[in-house]
């Protein structure tokens, strides 16, 4: 397998309290689908913006496009779109996203044109970590 460039970008400033292993699942399977139809050696798009009580993870990547039909379908288990070619596969990544998405109270977004771009947009809510006073038990 050839290398492919992640370019990771982050913007905003905050401490926030997520789910580790929501959030592990949700950035292993969506990067590992953007390295799987995106074309070898072409980089990935992993931006990480916080604003108003929210994480946002989007990824970029080229690819041959995802119909409008088979758009809403991806999210679906087992599904792999028509676009893959040769690639094995289960089609469990974009589904294990949604699901962990769903059970962190979020969203998902998938945006792509055939011939283009695509872009998955996940959103998170952020629970605001308090600070060490705030912690203490009050007598």
């Amino acid at each position: 397998m050839e290398d492919c460039a992640i370019a990771f970008s982050s913007q905003g400033n905050t401490s926030a309290c997520l789910d580790n292993k929501l959030l592990r699942s949700i950035l292993t399977n969506l990067l590992s689908y953007a390295l799987d139809y995106s074309p070898k050696g072409r980089p990935i798009k992993f931006d990480l913006i916080c604003e108003n009580s929210e994480a946002i993870f989007r990824v970029k990547y080229e690819d041959s496009g995802v119909t409008k039909q088979e758009r809403k379908q991806l999210f679906d288990l087992f599904y792999i779109g028509s676009n893959v070619g040769n690639m094995d596969g289960m089609g469990l990544e974009l589904s294990i996203v949604q699901q962990c998405v769903d059970l962190h109270g979020g969203k998902i977004t998938l945006s792509s044109e055939e011939g283009a771009q695509t872009v998955v947009t996940v959103t998170l809510p952020l629970r605001q970590l308090r600070s060490p006073d705030e912690q203490k038990p009050s007598h």
